[in-house]
């Protein structure tokens, strides 16, 4: 691509201001009092891809969240390059461990990012990352470079499961039709050691309930003698796995995918230091699964965490309570091969037998989506690789993530379309906490490898 990094040099400061003014606005799906912040939200989108130069842009109403719609069609000979990413972003609590207010984005130096990063909810998932390839698309087409079609799904509903996205889908693959869909949603391994996803887990996330007694209780008149759910929901959660962290979920392992030693060895390749992952979150060992590397429990195998627990008295001083309920939220991470519907039965089926007398359970499962790995002898793949290589000056390591992006599996099956998944992110942006950030660098370099993948995926494509 010519004058690309001049281009992306000239129109910076452009660039960030106009993703800090996107960053202000907070586009928080899974809360309904933001409602009007998520489409203010999409209407920037549309008006960003607008000026970008798609021909066509809309937005798509659905029974949640709307879903931006746009395409860029010089010529139907042409390969096309679907672009999916998210506009909406996790709630920002605890706010009080936040550095500075995460709807008012900032910019500031740091060890990593010493060009500096930018403070804010939503920096690298998925605002970030999602507008790198509007302005990619915009140098195409501002010095006439475009050289293939392109479409744009952004939605607002991926931080609370894509529930509107799959019908969407269904009901619009001619309108969606691809060669080949490109995703920002995923990350690196660092700054100066560019990767490409090849993997991603699946999962289950479930809510359950545990019921006692018809009313909270006094301690001291009824401790002892009635079942408390909340005693009672911490042994079940501790007995879900056993002494080497595997999971006791009967038949939870049936379907995992087992790598090879080579496979391992590959994957071990990659630079990795034990001592700054540690220093990084201010633990002193790791913990997970026996018999598996921290970068493999991570990616390749299947884990079961808690996301929050709560139930009974949690206010200020003391209140001598027996709740009558005790809750908690579980997400299950799935590797390739293990179906989320099946893993949550089972899940269902052990966590009610496990359940002792005096004590009601009801599970209620949330969301979930299947794995995905992307083959690595594919044109889609040789296409990122050489447009890393261009802009790094290094080949890229194939790696596997250890999060989840559900919308991909529904892709290939309704679209019958494999993804790439080109992250510029780094897993020290602090996604889904306080304080998430989003490397300049990691922007600007992403706004400058975009337009290369659309031109080696045509070169190799025709």
């Amino acid at each position: 691509m010519k004058n690309i990094k001049s281009y992306i040099n000239q129109h910076k400061d452009r660039f960030l201001n106009e993703l800090i003014e996107l960053l202000k606005i907070p586009s928080i799906s899974a809360d309904s009092t933001y409602k009007n912040d998520v489409l203010k939200t999409a209407e920037i989108v549309k008006m960003s891809l607008q000026n970008a130069g798609c021909d066509k842009v809309e937005i798509c109403k659905t029974e949640g969240h709307p879903i931006v719609y746009g395409e860029k069609i010089i010529a139907k000979n042409l390969p096309t390059i679907l672009v999916y990413g998210h506009y909406d972003v996790q709630p920002p609590d605890p706010l009080d461990l936040w550095n500075s207010p995460p709807f008012e984005p900032i910019i500031k130096n740091t060890d990593l990012h010493p060009e500096g990063a930018i403070f804010a909810r939503g920096a690298s998932d998925d605002k970030g990352q999602m507008y790198m390839h509007v302005k990619a698309l915009e140098f195409m087409t501002a010095t006439n470079q475009l050289p293939c079609n392109v479409k744009f799904l952004i939605e607002g509903e991926e931080e609370v499961g894509s529930s509107s996205l799959s019908a969407f889908v269904k009901e619009n693959q001619e309108k969606l039709k691809n060669d080949i869909i490109l995703i920002s949603d995923t990350g690196m391994i660092a700054p100066d050691a560019p990767s490409i996803t090849t993997g991603l887990r699946g999962l289950s996330y479930v809510e359950v309930e545990v019921t006692g007694p018809n009313r909270d209780l006094h301690s001291g008149l009824y401790g002892g003698a009635v079942a408390n759910p909340i005693n009672i929901l911490t042994k079940m959660i501790a007995s879900l796995h056993d002494e080497n962290n595997h999971i006791t979920i009967p038949d939870f392992y049936d379907k995992v995918e087992n790598l090879s030693k080579e496979e391992r060895a590959e994957m071990a390749k990659a630079p990795f230091s034990l001592k700054d992952y540690k220093a990084a979150l201010d633990i002193n060992a790791v913990y997970g699964e026996k018999g598996y590397t921290t970068n493999e429990r991570n990616s390749i195998r299947p884990t079961l965490d808690v996301n929050g627990i709560w139930g009974g008295y949690t206010g200020e001083g003391a209140k001598t309570v027996i709740a009558s309920k005790a809750y908690a939220k579980i997400s299950m991470r799935l590797v390739p091969n293990q179906d989320w519907i099946e893993i949550t039965k089972l899940f269902t089926t052990h966590f009610e037998s496990i359940a002792p007398k005096g004590v009601k359970v009801k599970v209620t499962p949330h969301h979930g989506g299947q794995g995905y790995v992307t083959p690595t002898n594919s044109i889609g793949y040789q296409a990122a690789s050489k447009a890393y290589q261009d802009s790094f000056g290094k080949t890229p390591i194939p790696q596997r993530s250890g999060g989840s992006i559900p919308i991909v599996a529904l892709f290939e099956e309704e679209l019958k379309s494999k993804t790439i998944l080109m992250g510029f992110g780094l897993n020290s942006d602090a996604i889904h906490s306080p304080n998430e950030h989003f490397g300049i660098l990691n922007y600007l370099k992403g706004i400058e490898t975009i337009p290369l993948f659309y031109k080696y995926f045509t070169e190799l494509s025709t």
